[in-house]
């Protein structure tokens, strides 16, 4: 992927403009959310519910709903989508006006939340490919601006307002999260108009659900890009489990210091979405890859070792850097060699592995810290972490990007294989 000062397309700006909008909702929202549930119950299970609710979309209709995407407009999709999670939140706002706000009532709406989201989510990821003409040095630079922008509204921004809102009333923050549905679908709605993907042989929902996670297995290179996701999430989930008790009790670290430990973290995240495309250039998208990924298993095994908070701060902050650059250059690449026709299920695929994995993770740190001791989490995650990045450094290998970027390139284009081969019709399955 080679430097490009061709500058991005107009309706990039009115769609990083919508996301970002979207994005400081759902910062209030993931701050408001648990502590209006914490207004009604001291129950930790029922607290979990709530928290249960917004994963299991993902779950249960990830690749179906990734079969929709691909057989609906893509722009309408995304507005459709966004214009219902601002009427839904009005629910809520009157029940809590009227005083009848309830645990399954927030349960159902963080359900329905994240069901929106799954549709906005994977449609605005076919969206962009089609709007940058798959060019891949502009679908990094768009992707870094996009995940600096939600790190920025949703890790920095948005909880701390969604908590200052809470204390205005109960109801206020949902409205406000209403608001800001309700401009991102306004401003999607004036993108440019995009082709529909031709449409394939008839088939049903669920046949072609599968094609999509078919396509993910049988190509090394998907695969390889949907693995470090899913078994980062198993290594993440089982670090989160027991953070905030082993920052306390191994580091001393009181409630101030812990938020202080996760604004760390999301700094090197804003750090590494701004240089993954430097990164790209330099090494080469797969080497870059691989670099990322052991970054993030080295900062955890320092994470597990760190004798004071201010070497767990700087390991963390490691850490959200490598992910940071991992989730600006893994779905760039995926954006620009998975075909228009299948993009939504291959999106919403690799996605509903890594929400998969999420709960394997969370027990799995649970169980560790209970049988072993505080730290053996940490150092599992980084074995696992490590482990990972070598069995996938040859999937995602510079030589299997390039060949994938080539077979992918537009015909007629320089890089096409036809163009500099003309004796072949096709390029071989980089798989």
């Amino acid at each position: 992927m080679t430097e490009d000062v061709r500058k991005l397309p107009a309706g990039f700006g009115r769609l990083w403009t919508a996301q970002t909008v979207s994005s400081l909702g759902d910062g209030v929202m993931h701050a408001a959310l648990p502590l209006l549930a914490l207004t009604l119950t001291r129950d930790p299970m029922a607290l979990a519910v709530v928290t249960a609710a917004g994963t299991l979309p993902w779950l249960l209709f990830g690749v179906l709903g990734g079969a929709l995407v691909d057989r609906w407009d893509r722009r309408r999709t995304m507005a459709v989508a966004d214009t219902a999670r601002a009427v839904l939140l009005a629910i809520p706002a009157v029940a809590a006006v009227l005083d009848v706000l309830s645990i399954p009532l927030l349960a159902a709406v963080a359900f329905l939340l994240a069901l929106g989201g799954l549709f906005f989510d994977t449609a605005a990821t076919a969206y962009l490919p089609d709007l940058l003409r798959r060019d891949p040095a502009l679908l990094e630079r768009a992707n870094s601006r996009l995940r600096g922008a939600q790190t920025a509204m949703s890790g920095f921004a948005g909880p701390p307002a969604g908590s200052a809102l809470l204390a205005l009333g109960r109801a206020v923050p949902l409205l406000a999260d209403a608001v800001s549905f309700a401009v991102s679908a306004a401003l999607v709605r004036t993108l440019p108009a995009m082709p529909r993907p031709v449409p394939e042989v008839r088939e049903s929902l669920l046949r072609q659900a599968r094609a999509g996670a078919r396509y993910v297995f049988r190509n090394r290179l998907l695969l390889g890009l949907a693995l470090r996701p899913a078994v980062g999430n198993i290594a993440f989930l089982a670090v989160e489990t027991v953070l905030a008790l082993f920052a306390h009790d191994r580091l001393g670290i009181d409630t101030y210091g812990f938020g202080l430990l996760l604004t760390a973290e999301a700094t090197g995240g804003l750090l590494g979405a701004g240089i993954a495309s430097s990164l790209g250039r330099r090494l080469g998208t797969g080497t870059a890859l691989t670099c990322t990924a052991a970054a993030e298993g080295l900062a955890i095994l320092g994470l597990a070792a760190a004798p004071n908070p201010y070497f767990a701060g700087l390991a963390l902050a490691v850490c959200g850097a490598g992910m940071g650059a991992t989730m600006v250059l893994a779905p760039s690449l995926r954006q620009a060699i998975v075909p228009a026709h299948l993009m939504g299920r291959v999106a919403s695929t690799s996605r509903m592995l890594a929400m998969c994995a999420a709960p394997v993770g969370a027990f799995l740190g649970g169980w560790l810290a209970t049988t072993y001791d505080i730290r053996t989490p940490l150092y599992a995650a980084a074995v696992l972490l490590l482990a990972m990045t070598a069995i996938t450094a040859s999937m995602t290998s510079n030589r299997r990007i390039e060949a994938a970027l080539r077979a992918a390139a537009p015909a007629g284009s320089p890089d096409h294989p036809a163009s500099k081969n003309p004796v072949h019709e096709s390029a071989p399955d980089p798989s």
